[in-house]
């Protein structure tokens, strides 16, 4: 049948089972809004305050609910303003296929009214970028796109297409949505050599990363660490894969990891990486990283082995399969006395905050108390991320969402919009900063439009809480530009913008706020009053050894 530029796009959407797009319009995408506008009872749109809302929504609904997340805008401004919630989406390997509309092909390279190349704007953040510039491609165009978003490692894919395209009228024929494609290179001799390393080692480690999660595989990890008996730790970006109740997880790794993880895995005889890709924030120093283990590295990309830290050994593909073969082949190992070990270093070494005053991490043991850990908490970055990442008990994938490899100031109301649509029967929490929450809070007028009930947890310490850490630490505490003393009351700003608000200045306030935000099922800010001085622990010093890893006693011991 013959159908419009635009009609294709919603039809091409239709087949790959899109029933949620995020976006803003403008005059170059209006054939496509027009479009959607006849089949908006088969696609939900969200109007976001801004587009980068709007990538930062598709990128938490794709975290969420293991779907291609889709954002939308027009062209010029509209395309720009996607670009932090793409990279954000690169940098973590998150499916998104964010469709922009440019200026018509005769304009192109005029420096037309609002016209950008946005295809080379993003081209060194997504993992392909089409434009489109003749009808007769675009329904293949975008179903390659989410093809290539989906298959092997994920990632962000752009679809550009010019304004006279979607006008244009072509044949259009539906098609089935083909399979994402997982590549694995493995050989028997790899997977065999990966056996004969685990079976040797007396004190073996687990490492997971974040592409447990992608490759939906923490099923096959909890198998893993259980045949392999090993202590487990996890990335920032692999929170639930573990049950972070298990008597062998040790919590996160890296600069704010624990002790018992930086430790663990400083003495460590084999580090087994799982989807991880050893970032700078995990590894520390590279040179001392696992300076007395073999390496195992298990992961779907290949430009990941290596890269930044040599291995003994590699198995590149997809993890769930991988793990499902060395599951199978291999027998119940024992290393009861390194757990015993690790389990000793867990007593000596645990996460503390002074419970004297009302902190963040005493408000992230509340929500976990009250949402019983069956909350999705999606965060800013900061200390809040971090105090959120050690003090809430993640039991299953997908419940932790947060900006792990860009690091991006408010990315979280967006995210949280995001995975609350695509997950309504999930509480949905976001933890952010004041900081954070000045640079994307008008997403609470979209959450109040749309009658999106998220909880916006305020940590409201007046500074840049991390930034202002690094000055105390290592700045003799020059607080440049970091104190945030003002007359912004967020309380008022979340009523003007339609919302619930409550005001935490006390420990007894937290419980009730989270129980009464939580119950009146519409979008509430809860702003929490905390010291400003607070620091996350441990800490490790960017470059240094993650065996280096200090607290605050250290601090104090070091001072006298």
């Amino acid at each position: 049948m013959q159908l419009t530029g635009a009609e294709i796009v919603i039809e091409c959407l239709k087949e790959q089972g899109v029933d949620t797009v995020f976006g803003y319009p403008g005059g170059s995408i209006l054939n496509i809004y027009d479009a959607l506008y006849k089949h908006q009872d088969e696609i939900f749109h969200i109007l976001t305050s801004h587009e980068q809302g709007a990538s930062h929504a598709a990128d938490g609904y794709a975290r969420a609910t293991g779907k291609v997340g889709v954002c939308m805008a027009t062209s010029g401004p509209g395309a720009t303003n996607l670009v932090t919630g793409i990279a954000t989406a690169y940098m973590d390997s998150i499916p998104m296929v964010a469709i922009t509309a440019n200026v018509t092909l005769p304009l192109l390279g005029k420096d037309s009214f609002q016209e950008v190349d946005i295809a080379g704007v993003t081209m060194p953040i997504t993992k392909h970028g089409f434009i489109v510039k003749d009808v007769s491609i675009l329904a293949e165009t975008i179903r390659k796109a989410f093809k290539i978003a989906q298959s092997g490692r994920p990632g962000p894919v752009l679809v550009d297409i010019t304004k006279d395209v979607t006008a244009a009228l072509c044949e259009y024929e539906r098609k089935e949505p083909e399979a994402p494609a997982h590549k694995s290179r493995f050989t028997e001799q790899e997977i065999e050599q990966a056996l004969e390393l685990i079976r040797k080692a007396k004190k073996p480690y687990i490492y997971v990363g974040g592409g447990a999660i992608l490759s939906n595989a923490s099923k096959e990890v909890r198998e893993f660490v259980d045949k392999v008996q090993a202590p487990v730790c996890e990335t920032l970006m692999a929170k639930g894969v573990c049950d972070s109740y298990a008597d062998n997880y040790t919590g996160m790794i890296g600069m704010h990891g624990t002790k018992a993880s930086n430790l663990g895995v400083s003495n460590c005889d084999l580090l087994i990486a799982l989807g991880a890709r050893f970032s700078d924030r995990v590894i520390g120093s590279p040179k001392t990283f696992a300076a007395k283990a073999k390496i195992l590295h298990i992961d779907i990309d290949a430009a990941e082995v290596d890269k930044n830290i040599r291995t003994d050994a590699s198995l590149v593909g997809d993890l769930k399969e991988v793990l499902t073969i060395l599951n199978q082949r291999l027998d119940p190992q024992e290393h009861s006395e390194w757990l015993e070990y690790i389990k000793e270093i867990k007593t000596r070494f645990p996460l503390k905050y002074d419970d004297s005053i009302l902190s963040c991490p005493y408000i992230i043991e509340e929500i976990d108390r009250v949402t019983k850990g069956q909350a999705i908490i999606t965060t800013d970055v900061g200390q809040h991320q971090m105090w959120a990442a050690q003090f809430y008990h993640y039991t299953e994938p997908r419940t932790f969402l947060t900006s792990g490899g860009l690091g991006t100031m408010g990315y979280g109301l967006g995210a949280c919009i995001g995975a609350k649509t695509g997950r309504p029967d999930k509480i949905v929490i976001n933890i952010g900063g004041d900081g954070c929450f000045r640079m994307n809070m008008n997403e609470l007028a979209t959450a109040n439009r749309y009658h999106i009930p998220v909880i916006q947890v305020i940590i409201n310490n007046h500074v840049l809480g991390m930034v202002r850490q690094w000055q105390t630490l290592f700045y003799e505490g020059r607080y440049s530009q970091t104190v945030l003393e003002d007359q912004v009351d967020f309380c008022k700003v979340a009523e003007g913008l339609g919302c619930e608000a409550i005001l935490v200045t006390k420990k007894e306030e937290v419980g009730p706020a989270i129980e009464k935000a939580i119950s009146l099922k519409k979008p509430v800010v809860i702003n929490c009053i905390i010291p400003k001085d607070e620091k996350v622990f441990p800490m490790v010093p960017a470059g240094a050894s993650i065996s280096d890893a200090f607290d605050e006693d250290d601090l104090k011991k070091q001072s006298k």
